[in-house]
This record gives structure tokens, sequence and C-alpha cells, in this order.
């Protein structure tokens, strides 16, 4: 079969459905690559370098002639008139609001793919290009918010004096929220998050930000999604936005809810910030969170706050965004080419073959089913009900008396141990309570994202052993001596091993030369 990349119809889209690097996999796969020319003109990628890579360049009649087109944006009316029956066209596109598109491939009988509805399950999340372009976004955002606002993101110690960092405050920590703050703070600013879901805390934390902890927080859907708030969210969450936005100097906005925008950041709100201020709001396309965006266009309020409402932030990085958005097409290529024999076969038994077709053969299959994607099954109708639990209260004052006891009666083995023990005991168990003490405070010392759940307790228990090692290496006792060499030896292996595994990660995302 033959795969067909065109360019894209739209003048102010910069982006590319393939790379010279997702045409050799592609190419790979048994399939015969058709490049139109100047596809990659936008993105700085020359009609040669697809060449290089095993395509071959054509006019858009033989682009439009091929087995499977793979596309940005979805095809329009007349472009779809030009495929044959039985074709496959692969795009992001929006069934619900174009009819007439839907009706056009219906009639045309090609199989029409939409990577706007991906479901999101783990197994789906190679061909998820709503993250992909929700993750350049992010960044490119920050970047846009760091031209537009009038200081340094950094804090600044000069001979000449000092400037503060600059405050972020992130709302929404999806994949466009988590690239915010984290770009937020690799340019040196303090960056503060929230999110109704309040299970992301831990994620946001471990990015270096600090999390903005509301009561009333919302629970995640089935489908993968925030679920509405309900009124009481509503207020508390309003009163969050109000006090953080006041105090910021640059707003990041990213929440959407089944593509629609809810209005996070009120004219009141705005009103109340500081003039400088700059608003990003990623969300933009689905009416903007901040009440005053003008979606498409950077403005500047009566009160000097820059609102920033650009749709195309992931193609001002054209270069990057069509490399990621071609490996989801390769992926997806990779799933419906089982035998890597450059034949395309459409499983609709395939949850997330399904989830993303829109017609094929003549048939509308749109919506598709929901897709459940809660990690918490449903409760079975049968399943008895559960025992009354005992009131909060009464549960941390049990749980407070536990604890005092087992202190108590901690305190008083080590006593009667120190008391009725040899000097020499009593010694060991004071170094062993230091290098306790001693390695807990270094282990914790290290920023979270260093770590791994296995990596950190293992680097805990070897500070431990190694502190402990290095005050008995001194010892008179020979056995002693040769046990904390030993103890040591092992320690230091681990730990250094930390560090080496840690490195071989971080060189993973180093850009290759």
């Amino acid at each position: 079969m033959h795969i067909g990349v065109p360019r894209e119809s739209d003048p102010g889209q910069r982006l590319v459905a393939a790379t010279p690097q997702t045409v050799e996999k592609l190419v790979a796969l048994g399939y015969d690559v058709v490049v139109e020319t100047g596809a990659g003109a936008d993105a700085s990628i020359p009609d040669d370098g697809y060449v290089a890579a095993g395509a071959t360049i054509g006019d858009t009649d033989a682009v439009w002639g091929c087995d499977v087109v793979v596309k940005v944006d979805a095809p329009t009316v007349s472009e779809v008139a030009r495929m044959h029956a039985d074709a496959t066209i692969v795009a992001r596109m929006s069934p619900d609001d174009d009819p007439a598109l839907v009706e056009a491939m219906r009639a045309a009988g090609v199989i029409a793919l939409n990577l706007n509805s991906v479901p999101r399950i783990s197994r789906a999340q190679a061909l998820d290009v709503l993250s992909t372009m929700s993750n350049v976004s992010g960044y490119r955002g920050i970047i846009e918010a760091a031209e537009a606002y009038a200081g340094m993101f950094g804090g600044q110690v000069t001979a000449a004096g000092s400037t503060p960092p600059a405050r972020v405050f992130v709302i929404g920590a999806g994949v466009a929220g988590l690239a915010a703050l984290g770009a937020a703070g690799s340019l040196g600013a303090t960056v503060r998050a929230y999110d109704v879901r309040s299970d992301v805390a831990e994620q946001i934390e471990s990015m270096g930000a600090t999390y903005v902890r509301v009561d009333a927080a919302a629970q995640e859907s089935a489908d993968g999604y925030a679920s509405e708030l309900s009124d009481e969210q509503e207020a508390a969450t309003q009163r969050v936005y109000a006090a953080e936005s006041a105090a910021a100097d640059v707003v990041v906005t990213t929440a959407l809810i089944r593509g629609k925008a809810p209005i996070t950041i009120t004219a009141e709100m705005v009103a109340a910030m500081r003039p400088g201020s700059v608003i990003v709001d990623l969300a933009a396309s689905g009416g903007g969170n901040c009440e005053l965006t003008v979606p498409g266009e950077k403005i500047v309020t009566e009160n000097g706050v820059t609102i920033i409402g650009y749709t195309d932030l992931p193609g001002r990085m054209p270069k990057h965004t069509s490399q990621l958005y071609g490996t989801n097409i390769v992926n997806l290529m990779k799933l419906l080419t089982p035998g890597k024999d450059g034949q395309v076969v459409l499983d609709l038994d395939d949850v997330v073959q399904r989830g993303i077709t829109v017609t094929r053969a003549g048939e509308l299959l749109w919506p598709p089913p929901p897709v459940q994607v809660s990690v918490a099954p449903p409760a079975p109708a049968s399943a008895p009900a559960p025992a009354e639990p005992a009131p909060a209260v009464e549960q941390k004052a049990r749980k407070g008396t536990g604890v005092l006891v087992a202190g108590a009666l901690t305190a008083l083995l080590v006593v009667a141990a120190v008391a009725f023990s040899t000097a020499s005991f009593a010694s060991h168990l004071t170094v062993f309570a230091l290098a306790v003490v001693v390695g807990f405070y270094v282990v914790t010392g290290v920023t979270h994202s260093l770590h791994t759940p296995l990596m950190a307790q293992t680097n805990a228990i070897s500070g431990i052993i190694l502190v402990g090692s290095l005050l008995q290496i001194g010892s008179t006792d020979t056995v002693v001596t040769v046990l904390a060499v030993v103890a040591a030896t092992f320690a230091s292996i681990n730990i250094f091993g930390g560090f080496s595994v840690a490195s071989r990660m971080l060189a993973m995302f180093r850009k290759e030369a």
C-alpha cells in the first residue's frame, strides 16, 4: 500500500504529518510513502530529506490517490472527493462540529480515523495526539509568557542588587499544565499549581512546584477527564483563583472539559492583577478560561495585563511538533499493520481502533461506544453493603492513642537496654541511632524528581549502613572493622550504582549531536 503525506491546505498550518525519521519507520512497515512537493517546507524539512529517507515526491493528485492519507488537520470535502473508495484518511477531526465532512467521507466509502478520539487508556498513549499537542502548548505557552512579561523569570543576585523570581500560577495539572510548570520552573520561576483532581498533587510537587490545596475537589470521570464542579466546589476554587491570580506575575490556564473551556479567570480577577502581569490561556481553542480572552490574539487590558489567547502554539514549534505527531502516526500504523507487510487491517473489536473510526465502507460508526478508563471498576450490584465506618474523630483518636502507646513502649525498651547492658552495647546503640538519623536526613535531602520508589528505599537503607559502617571502621575489634569495611563497600556500590542509573536515564533525554 501507498501512504500519502499532503501539504496542509490551511495556509496558517506549519505542521506536517511525517518527517524523514518517521518516513523511515513507515517504509520499514512495508509501505511506500509519497510526500507532496513542499509538504515540510514550513517545518524546515526539505523534499530532499524525505527522498533520503525512502519516500518519493509527488503532486497533489498522486498523494490523494494513495491507499492511506495522513494529515494534521481534517480534510476538506473537496480533498475527500479526490480519494478512492476503501482508502483510509488519518487526521485530527471534529465529527460533531462538521457533519458535512462526515457525510462526504461516508458517501465516498473511505475509512476515516479520527486521532482526536483516541481512548485515554494506557496502551493508547503512544498514539495520543491530544497529549502531544498539549505538551508542546504548555511549553510554548511559557515561552510566550516570558517574552510578554516585563521582568526575568529567574531571580538574580548581582553587584547592582537583586531581583525576585517571577511567580507563576498554573491552573490544571494535565499534560499541558505539567509541561508549563516544568518549563517555568526550569527558567527559575516560583511555581504554584492547582487542579480540581486532588490526586495529582504528588505529580505537581514532584516537579518542584507547590500544590495549592482546596478542601472541595472534584474527581476524575470515567472517561479520564475531570468531572464538572458542584456549586460548593466552584465557589471554593473561585476564591483560590482570585487570591492566586492577584499575587501572580504569570497565570497559565489549561482547563478543558470535553473540548469546552469553563471560565476560571473572571474580568474582576483580571482587574485585580498587577500591571505587567501575563495570562496565557491554553484553552483558547475551546473559548478560553479567561473571560477576556480573544481566541487567536494577544491583547492588553486597560490595567496593563497581557492576555495571550493563541490557538496555534504547537505550530509555532513546527519542527519538533511534526516529529512528535509523526511518531503518533507511526505508532498507529504499527497497530493497523500487524503483519508488518504494508497492509492495513482494521480490527473493530479493538477498543482503540473502534474508538477512532468515524466511517467505513459507507457506514457511519460515529460516535464510538464509551470506553471505561477509570482504574476503579464499578462495584457489582449484588455486593453487600459495607459496614458502618467509625466516625472520623473516633478513628483519629484511636490512631493517636496507638501511636502514643507504641512510642512509650519503645522508649521503655531503649532505656532498659541501655541501663542493663554493657558500655560497648550502649556505644553501638548510640552509633546506630545516629546513623539512622543522619541517613534519613541525607536521603530525604535529595529532590523527589531524582527518585524512583525502588531507588528511594534502597538509597535510604544504604545511607544508614554507610554512615554506621564508617563510624565503626576505626574499632579495635578486628571482626567489627572487617564487617564495617564490607558494609561500607556494598553500600557504596549501591549508592554509586544509583548515580550511574540516574545518569543513564538523564542521557536518554539529551539532544543527540
